[in-house]
């Protein structure tokens, strides 16, 4: 799925996201595990926080996203700010010659957005065949936990003077699946008027171990998982698990 008129709206709704704690993630597994290169490929990225920052940082980013207006706002981002990241508009699952790197990223639960097995798997090979030898590859994903407790049959809203949503999640068609309808009321400061948009996202997660079996049929070793920013094993509760791996 691509984020369509959402992408105007994404940041302002995004300001708490924690993306300077997947940034020290970056440079803490960077340093644990000795990687040398400064190359990093950013899936998934949206309209660039992560990119950016990591550029700053003294990172060589080059970052994709299926989304076209998610990059064209990146892209105007990365102008204003002066930083230098090379942007691309590609499928996860389909990676294409980007080169090789010697960090990939998928944060922000974006795997979660594959709806289909197979995808996840060409995914997994996709980075693969873009990493370096001892690469690493970095990402995140909802826990079922997660997908199943928190989110499932909920809904969410947020009022104020320039955005308010009502955010309904339901189940979805394949286990561990959700499928969030997105109503968004967004103020035209020129006009004062509200105008409204409606998205339909869908979200899938895998057990843990189906992950790890996939990763290492695909040509990685699984160095460590996490939980929820810390460096902890996940529990039974935890909401976001971490992966981190090195190609073989």
């Amino acid at each position: 799925m691509s984020y369509e008129r959402f992408a105007y709206v994404y940041d302002y709704l995004m300001q708490d996201v924690p993306y300077d704690g997947w940034l020290e993630y970056v440079n803490k597994q960077a340093a644990d595990y000795q990687v040398q290169g400064k190359r990093v490929l950013d899936i998934a990225c949206g309209t660039g926080e992560l990119s950016l920052r990591l550029a700053r940082h003294g990172y060589e980013v080059t970052g994709v996203d299926l989304s076209e207006d998610m990059l064209m706002i990146a892209r105007e981002k990365a102008s204003v700010q002066d930083v230098q990241v090379q942007l691309f508009q590609q499928d996860m699952s389909k990676l294409d010659s980007l080169g090789e790197y010697d960090i990939i990223t998928i944060f922000c639960d974006s795997l979660n957005y594959l709806e289909d097995e197979g995808d996840v798997e060409n995914t997994f090979q996709s980075v693969h065949a873009h990493l370096k030898q001892d690469g690493l590859f970095l990402f995140d994903v909802h826990s079922i936990f997660k997908m199943t407790q928190i989110f499932m049959n909920q809904t969410f809203t947020l009022t104020d003077d320039h955005v308010s949503y009502i955010w309904d999640c339901f189940p979805g068609e394949v286990p561990n699946s959700v499928e969030h309808e997105l109503t968004f009321f967004v103020k035209d400061e020129d006009t004062g008027q509200y105008g409204r948009v409606e998205e339909l996202h869908k979200q899938r997660t895998y057990p843990v171990l189906q992950l790890k079996e996939w990763l290492e049929s695909s040509g990685f070793d699984v160095l460590k998982i996490t939980a929820d920013f810390t460096e902890h094993s996940p529990t039974d509760q935890s909401e976001r698990i971490f992966f981190a791996c090195k190609k073989k």
